[in-house]
Order: C-alpha cells, then structure tokens, then sequence
C-alpha cells in the first residue's frame, strides 16, 4: 500500500522549481495557477531568493502548487491514502480530488495571507527541537510559555511562540534535547497566534464547494481518516490554530498497512521522519524529475 504525502512550510528553497517547469505542460500549469490568484509562482520558484520565498503569502502557494505538478508528473496513480504536514493538507485535498487545483490555489494563496497579517502583529517563529522524551519536552514548552505546535514523531517537536519564548529556550532546552533549530518560517503557526486567519479562512471556505474524498484521507488534527469533504474543509480552517499531529498520521500509516511512501516536491522532510517512525517502509522523496523513475517503480510495486 502506497500514502502520497506533501510537505509543509520550510521545504522551499531557492530555484527548486526550475527543472519541474521543463516538463511538458508545466509552465503552462503554473502560469494559468499564477493568473487565477494573481502571484507569479514560476518567478518565485525559479528566481526569487530565500527570503523572499520565506514570506508566509509566497511560500505556502509555492508549495502547493509544487506538489500538485510534481504528484501529477507520476500519471495517473492510485495511493491508498494521501496525507499532508500542515499547508500540505491542502495539496493533498487536491490529490484526493477534495478540491480542484484552482481551488486549492486559490484557498492556499488566501490561507497564506491570512496567516502573514496574523503573523505581523507579535513577532513570532518556530524552532524544531530533536531528540528528547516527548512528555517532558512538552511540559518544559509550556512552562516556557511556547506552544507544541508540531507534533511530528521520531524524535521531533516543532516549538512556536514569540522571539522572547524562542531564545529562552535556546538558552534552556529540554532535558534530553540535543538541538534547537529554528526554521524558516515567519510566524508562530499552529497556535494562539493564528486566531485571526481563522476567521478570514472560514469566509473564503464558503465559496468552495468540495468534494469527498476519493481515497483515504489522513487528517494532521488527530491522524484520523475523514470521509467527507465538507469535514476535510472545516479542518482545513481550523488546523492553522491548531497542532500538527503528524506523528498520529504516521501511525494511522502502520494501521492501515502502508509499504511506501512518496514525498512531493520538494521532498525530504517527511521522508526522514518516516524512515525514523516506519520502520520497513520504502520511501522516496520527489526532489526533482530525475527521482521521476524509481517512483514510478515504487507505485508499480505498491500503489
């Protein structure tokens, strides 16, 4: 059984784009994707430098639109379930045929200016913390002051709070933790903090019209597959105050038997967490069209 993932903020880097805009329609993809919600994704993916693409209403877009071109470079494939790591939820809506690329373009782009007018108001971030015990990181967070607001599995915890709460906890990590790595995003997600996109998000969740999921989707709020569209898109809304729960995704995976797994462009992140959680799962992340073949060897072998 084969779970097609997509990856969430932070995965962007400079030009990552590029080699994918040489396949047959893709340009014209993005182009088209790009006139709908006014933002040039082909620059942003191929010329713009990492600050730029680290812009909350830029990269979330970018993402997006990057897993659904390179999730479609495969043909016409059949996961048996599909999942996404925060914005990547969205990407995988549009696998699961919850929404259509247009949509899902066009919701990511209001979602990712949503959460940079939040963002602006406190200066916030985030900061990964690796290795430890869970409970007691997560209890040290909270004394803090900071929020556990990605819950990733094999090891990993993604703290997010103001620029204060960060760099005490640089200065006092968790007993057991041997790294603090603040990532490149620009906002305290998943939290509090994001309270004011909520509601601009659930505005634009009613001009769309979703469909139920045509395969097992796997929601970040608690790892639970949803049935319905209508559900998919009302955690959609609220997920962006809320916690990412990918490591109870990841055991929903083991539960539902999963042999592979396929990271869209730009691939690597979930790869290396699931080789830590899933033991004995083939996986493969999609960095560039060069990773094309032996993913289709993989679908051939598990889809």
């Amino acid at each position: 059984m084969l779970v097609l993932v997509a990856p969430g903020q932070g995965a962007q880097t400079p030009g990552f784009l590029t080699p994918w805009l040489e396949l047959p329609g893709a340009a014209d993809r993005l182009g088209a994707w790009s006139d709908a919600i006014g933002l040039d994704l082909a620059h942003y993916g191929t010329q713009a430098d990492a600050d730029a693409i680290r812009d909350t209403a830029v990269a979330q877009p970018l993402l997006v639109a990057a897993g659904i071109l390179s999730a479609a470079a495969l043909g016409d494939i059949a996961p048996g379930a599909v999942a996404g790591h925060s914005v990547g939820e969205i990407t995988a809506a549009a696998y699961a045929g919850v929404l259509d690329d247009t949509a899902a373009l066009t919701l990511v782009r209001k979602r990712g200016l949503a959460m940079a007018e939040a963002a602006a108001i406190t200066e916030t971030g985030m900061s990964a913390l690796l290795g430890g015990d869970p409970e007691v990181s997560v209890a040290h967070l909270e004394k803090l002051g900071l929020t556990p607001a990605n819950m990733n599995g094999a090891g990993q915890i993604v703290a997010a709070g103001t620029m204060e709460q960060l760099a005490a906890l640089n200065e006092d990590k968790p007993e057991g933790v041997r790294k603090v790595v603040p990532l490149k995003v620009a906002g305290a997600f998943h939290t509090h903090h994001m309270g004011p996109a909520v509601d601009k998000l659930a505005e634009a969740a009613k001009e769309l019209v979703p469909g139920d999921p045509k395969v097992t989707y796997v929601s970040n709020k608690d790892g639970h597959a949803v049935a319905t569209g209508a559900e998919v898109l009302e955690r959609l809304v609220g997920q962006v105050a809320n916690p990412v729960r990918w490591d109870l995704c990841m055991e929903t995976f083991k539960e539902l038997g999963v042999t592979a797994l396929i990271e869209a462009c730009p691939g690597g992140t979930l790869t290396g967490l699931a080789k830590r959680a899933l033991p004995g799962v083939k996986t493969l992340a999609l960095k560039t069209p060069d990773d094309l073949d032996a993913a289709r060897e993989l679908i051939a072998e598990h889809a």
